[in-house]
């Protein structure tokens, strides 16, 4: 009983160090170019669960706007955003990171949805039925969730 206590108090302690770590969305702070240069958790991520969100349909649907031969058994890719293969190479962490936290911060133009943003836009449903959801939204991605596509657009290199 002492050590479940124990191992509990433990995992409880490790959780909370983790969210000490996390960077609340309203606290994310930019480069000149849009680049996010703190880590939004201070863990590291992980390429394998950054590709899942990446693929699925339900969470970041990335393929339905980007094409990567390393996600190409994948259906349904679009082609309104760049392909990513090599963007390991050519963008770093940090830049990555500040896309994903809010696209328009480096590129004005982009359709690209903020995936860590909770204000400063119009209210899903103002512009369309004037029925917005109520209270706080929440990110469309969480910060690890973001970490960990960053890490795996890290593994696209050529």
């Amino acid at each position: 009983m002492k050590r479940t206590i124990a191992l509990a108090a433990g995992m409880a302690m490790g959780a909370g160090m983790a969210l000490a770590d996390m960077v609340a969305p309203a606290d994310v702070t930019f480069g000149d170019y849009g680049d996010v240069e703190q880590s939004l958790t201070g863990v590291p991520g992980d390429p394998e669960a950054g590709r899942e969100v990446m693929v699925s349909k339900s969470i970041g649907n990335c393929v339905s706007c980007h094409a990567a031969e390393d996600y190409a058994d994948v259906p349904f890719h679009g082609e309104v955003g760049p392909a990513l293969d090599g963007i390991g190479e050519y963008r770093t962490e940090a830049e990555l990171r500040g896309i994903l936290v809010n696209a328009k911060m480096t590129f004005p133009e982009s359709v690209m949805p903020a995936f860590y943003k909770v204000e400063g836009f119009t209210r899903p449903g103002n512009a369309y039925t004037g029925k917005a959801a109520e209270g706080p939204l929440d990110p469309l991605l969480t910060a690890q969730q973001i970490e960990d596509v960053v890490a795996y657009l890290m593994t696209l290199t050529d």
